[in-house]
C-alpha cells in the first residue's frame, strides 16, 4: 500500500514539473499601425479658374422688371479666384446672358386695345469682384462655400413701352448700373485639380424692380 501511495506522488510530481516547464507562444507580435493620412483634395493656397453655364430669373414678371426686361435668360461666365488661405479666397467674375427683351407698343394710342408686344435679343453682362469663404470637409471631396461681391452690370435698362401715335419712341440705349451679389454652393473634386461647382446667388441691381436670381453650374480648375 505504501508503495502505491509513493508511486502516485511520484507521478504527480513529475507531471507538475513537466507542465510547469512548458510555455506556449503565439508566434505573432501585435503592432500598432497608424492609419494612412487622408488625401488632400484642396490646397492651402491655390489658384482657381471656373467655367460655367448660368440661368437667370427675375424677381418680377417682365412688364414690371426694369433692367433685364425679361422673365429669364441663359448664358455663361468665368471666374478667377486665388485662395491665399485654405478657407478664404478673392477673385473676379464676369458673365453674360442672352436676355430676350419684351416691350409693349400701342400703335393706336388706345389704352383699351390689346397691346402689340415686341421682342428683341441683346446681351446683358456684369463684372464683379468677389470674396469666397469655403470649408473643405476633412477626408472628403466636398467643400461647401458662400460668396459675395460687387461690381457693375451693363446692357439692360431700356424703355419697355411706348406709344407711336404720341411721338413716344423707345429708348434703345442701355444703362449701366451697380450690382451686388451674395450666394452659396458646393464644389466636388474629381481630382485635386479638377472639380465641379454648383451654386445659387441673389443679385441686387441699383434701382427699383431690378433684382434677379442666378443659378450656376460648371467645371473648376485648381492650380
Amino acid at each position: 500500500m505504501k508503495r502505491l501511495v509513493l508511486g502516485l506522488f511520484g507521478i504527480a510530481a513529475i507531471a507538475s514539473v513537466a507542465f510547469a516547464g512548458t510555455e506556449t507562444y503565439s508566434g505573432k507580435e501585435i503592432k500598432q499601425v497608424a492609419p494612412p493620412p487622408c488625401p488632400e483634395w484642396y490646397a492651402d493656397q491655390e489658384f482657381n479658374v471656373g467655367l460655367w453655364g448660368t440661368y437667370v430669373f427675375t424677381a418680377n414678371d417682365w412688364p414690371q422688371d426694369r433692367y433685364l426686361d425679361a422673365d429669364h435668360a441663359w448664358g455663361g461666365g468665368i471666374d478667377l479666384k486665388y485662395f491665399f488661405h485654405r478657407y478664404f479666397g478673392v477673385g473676379i467674375e464676369g458673365w453674360a446672358v442672352d436676355a430676350r427683351r419684351a416691350f409693349v407698343r400701342d400703335n393706336d394710342g388706345d389704352p383699351i386695345s390689346f397691346p402689340n408686344i415686341g421682342h428683341n435679343s441683346r446681351a446683358v453682362g456684369a463684372v464683379l469682384g468677389t470674396l469666397t469663404l469655403r470649408y473643405p470637409i476633412p477626408c472628403t471631396r466636398f467643400a461647401p462655400y458662400v460668396f459675395g461681391g460687387g461690381g457693375g452690370i451693363f446692357g439692360g435698362g431700356e424703355r419697355t413701352s411706348f406709344d407711336e401715335s404720341n411721338g413716344d419712341f423707345p429708348n434703345d440705349s442701355s444703362r449701366s448700373r451697380a450690382i451686388g451679389q451674395f450666394g452659396g454652393g458646393i464644389e466636388v473634386r474629381f481630382t485635386p485639380h479638377i472639380g465641379w461647382i454648383s451654386d445659387f446667388s441673389w443679385n441686387v441691381v441699383d434701382g427699383p424692380n431690378n433684382n434677379f436670381g442666378m443659378v450656376r453650374t460648371g467645371i473648376n480648375f485648381a492650380f
